[in-house]
């Protein structure tokens, strides 16, 4: 089964002069509407979990589930890698952040879409070879995009650049699934930067698929 990871998250507070960059955790309530035969998609929300918890610091992020098969995702920006942990495999896989199978084909932002947490959103939609994307986000919730230029794979590079922010909600649907996360917990804190480390005497592999 080919999984398609596309955690994205949010928010930062004004300061007087300029807008602070948000460190913290943020969690996050998953849905799914699964296309596999012979999986329903309660199955398909147990495996992938139906809770996310999201820890930002600058460039790194790490989203920890509370699936059955996936349990973590972690960017590295200074190796632009991907790393993720499934519960059925020993090793952790790997992705370069530079390589996409994905292309963007169209472009579009809509004003005032959607009220999420209370917060106005403007709406992001990227039509994709393998899909659509839609991103919900308000301006004021801004990260520093420069630091994921590099980060192609999932085309978070492509949001990032368009957003200037992280969305507070985003419906992602392509050949397997149709995924929905939407941010129900904001915590603003400073993050250890121990969090991003790799636990030592795990194998390290390509992501094979």
């Amino acid at each position: 089964m080919k999984i398609a990871y596309s955690l994205f998250i949010i928010i930062t507070s004004l300061g007087s002069a300029k807008a602070q960059l948000f460190e913290g955790k943020i969690i996050y309530k998953n849905e799914y509407k699964n296309k596999v035969e012979n999986l329903s998609s309660d199955q398909f929300a147990i495996l992938m979990g139906n809770t996310q918890e999201y820890f930002l610091k600058g460039g790194y992020y790490k989203s920890v589930t509370n699936g059955t098969l996936a349990l973590w995702q972690m960017y590295n920006p200074e190796e632009n890698k991907l790393y993720f942990k499934m519960n059925n495999v020993e090793s952790i896989f790997w992705n370069d952040g530079a390589v996409n199978a994905d292309n963007v084909v169209k472009a579009e932002i809509n004003k005032n879409a959607l009220d999420v947490m209370g917060q106005m959103c403007d709406e992001l939609i990227l039509t994709c070879t393998n899909g659509v994307q839609k991103y919900y986000f308000n301006t004021s919730l801004q990260i520093d995009w420069k630091l994921f230029e590099n980060h192609k794979y999932g085309n978070w590079n492509e949001v990032v650049s368009r957003t200037k922010s992280l969305p507070l909600k985003a419906i992602v649907e392509n050949q397997q699934f149709i995924m929905t996360y939407t941010s129900i917990e904001i915590m603003p804190m400073q993050i250890d930067k121990a969090i991003f480390e790799l636990p030592t005497g795990i194998p390290l592999v390509k992501n094979p698929y």
